[in-house]
């Protein structure tokens, strides 16, 4: 009955996702599909928020802001295959190794039993060669032994290598996987975890004090259009190099979804955070783009951002949202600026 229920209701589900695509005349791509299917099943508020939104800004839901919303809540944070698989061999060769030294557990105690009974032999032995039988009889035991724990030391040694190598892969997995392989900053599932520990570090610290940038290159689509992919690659590359230098070790800059980008700064006033956002916007702005190629100037990038403060006891998702409420009211309000939530346009937005 409970499989019903549940198959009825994701139909149930699918039904309200596609009237509501045809209401808004989105186009049925898996990515308009997957954004309408969660806001109908109304599991993610925050996704419903920032739809509602959008809608309410546009009067439908535009491809950017598609886009924006499905990076911001859907995107899959990265696939750890590589570092499960790592994991069960590493897992594999620290079972070997104590199975190894149960084995040598088993035969030192089969020694031990041995050497025993050939004390008892020797204080029943009554002539020389009966002595010279049993002293044989040791010294091959204790031969064998010594050969046993050789072979065994050579085992461990190699093992002790095996599990050092799969180590340092896993490190090194577990570092790119959190990592943006472009930019080389933070990646999405790199973000989300620190923001996890800092969002929890600030609530048991009464004082503290989180802020989040949400920031996003105007017109990026236009440009990677009129100059190519690899063109708008080395301006990402160029952003994150500006996100970094700013901030440097104070925060923790990160790549959050296609021409998004995210920095967490702990310690950190709500006005401090809009200050920094805005040297960001202006350090970029004084970067002329020149093609190499070429020598063509290209003009300069501009970045619209929004900026929010976490709140005590709040979950992380509520301040992505709401900082993605102040980079909405950013661009809509002419791009190339920075809005936090205590700016009056952002606060009646939110109220309307």
């Amino acid at each position: 009955m409970k499989d019903i229920d549940s198959y009825e209701r994701s139909v149930a589900q699918a039904d309200e996702a596609l009237r509501l695509m045809v209401e808004q005349r989105c186009p049925p791509t898996p990515r308009n599909y997957a954004i309408w299917f969660t806001y109908a099943g109304g599991d993610n508020p925050t996704l419903v928020e920032a739809v509602d939104r959008a809608v309410a800004q546009a009067g439908t839901l535009t491809e950017d802001d598609a886009s924006r919303i499905h990076d911001l809540f859907l995107a899959p944070r990265t696939d750890e295959q590589e570092m499960r698989e790592l994991s069960v061999q590493l897992k594999g060769e620290m079972d070997g190794v104590l199975d190894m030294i149960e084995a040598a557990r088993g035969r030192a105690t089969d020694y031990g039993r041995e050497l025993g009974n050939m004390s008892a032999e020797l204080d029943g032995a009554d002539d020389f060669s009966s002595v010279r039988a049993i002293v044989t009889t040791l010294v091959t035991a204790t031969r064998e032994m010594e050969q046993y724990n050789s072979e065994l030391k050579q085992h461990l040694q190699v093992s002790r290598a095996q599990i050092s190598e799969l180590n340092r892969s896993l490190e090194t997995a577990l570092i790119e996987s959190r990592t943006d392989p472009l930019t080389g900053i933070t990646n999405r599932k790199g973000f989300h975890e620190k923001l996890d520990r800092l969002a929890l570090e600030s609530a048991q610290d009464g004082d503290g004090e989180l802020c989040l940038l949400l920031g996003d290159i105007d017109h990026f689509k236009k440009f990677n259009d009129s100059y190519g992919h690899q063109t708008g690659d080395q301006v990402l590359k160029l952003v994150a190099s500006c996100i970094t230098t700013v901030v440097g070790e104070h925060g923790i800059a990160a790549r959050f979804g296609g021409e998004e980008f995210a920095v967490l700064l702990p310690d950190t006033t709500l006005e401090q955070a809009v200050a920094i956002a805005n040297r960001i916007r202006k350090t970029l702005m004084s970067k002329r783009l020149i093609r190499k190629s070429t020598g063509r100037e290209l003009g300069f990038i501009t970045m619209s951002w929004g900026v929010a403060r976490h709140r005590a006891g709040e979950d992380p998702e509520a301040l992505i949202c709401r900082a993605d409420a102040c980079l909405y009211t950013a661009k809509r309000g002419g791009r190339n600026r920075v809005r936090s939530e205590t700016d009056p346009e952002t606060a009646n937005r939110r109220a309307a």
